[in-house]
This record gives structure tokens, sequence and C-alpha cells, in this order.
């Protein structure tokens, strides 16, 4: 499956949650709701994968962990908060150097329209 399909489906999967939770919870709630929708499409899903970054050669344990990878292809960070932010996207960018993925979702539950509250990213 493409990094697209695989975009679209899990857009799919994540109006599904908002849908039927709608905003207001924490963000580990819609990120285990979201991951129980897209293995039900029987996609690997790797939740809270953590992610070392290489500096000088050397493998750092640094702390930073990824919300969702599907297929090791797609990367899905979500937020619940009031606005997404130029840090958000910076974020998921690092993300995505670090990891090798192209592509990546940003979502965030706290909107009354889910789609407003999505943003794709391409590194």
């Amino acid at each position: 499956m493409s990094e697209n399909e695989l975009a679209k489906l899990a857009f799919g999967c994540g109006l599904k949650v908002h849908k039927t939770l709608g905003p207001g919870l924490m963000e580990n709630a819609y990120l285990e709701c979201l991951a129980y929708e897209l293995n039900k499409q029987e996609l690997k899903v790797e939740k809270q994968k953590a992610l070392p970054l290489i500096y000088d050669s050397v493998k750092l344990e640094v702390g930073y962990r990824v919300d969702l990878i599907i297929e090791q292809q797609l990367i899905i960070e979500l937020k619940v908060v009031e606005e997404l932010n130029d840090i958000h996207l910076a974020q998921l960018l690092t993300y995505l150097r670090l990891s090798k993925c192209k592509l990546g979702l940003l979502m965030n539950f706290n909107t009354l329209l889910f789609r407003d509250g999505v943003k794709r990213v391409i590194l």
C-alpha cells in the first residue's frame, strides 16, 4: 500500500474515532482508539515507538517517542490542543527525519470538525 493510500485510510480511521468520541478527551484515549481502528484494517501499527538520535556517529536515546508509525511508512502525531502551531509541525518534521519516513499526519482531536485539525506533512 502506498503512503498516500495509508494516509487516506488513517484519515478515515481518525474521522471515525473523532465522530465517536468527540473533542475533549486526553490524547492517549484517541491514540489507543485510532491504533485499534488501524489494527482492524490489518495494518502494522507501532505505538509510542522510541526514536534514537544519531549524533557524531553515536546512537543516543533521548526520549523521542512517535505516537504511531503505520506500516513503517507513515507517522501519525496526535494532539489535543486548542490550535496546531509551528512547533507541532517542527516536531513531526523531526520525527520524519529521524525515522526515514517521508509522510506524516498531524491530527488534532480537539476540534469541532476533524478535517480542520489534520495537517499533512511531507519531508
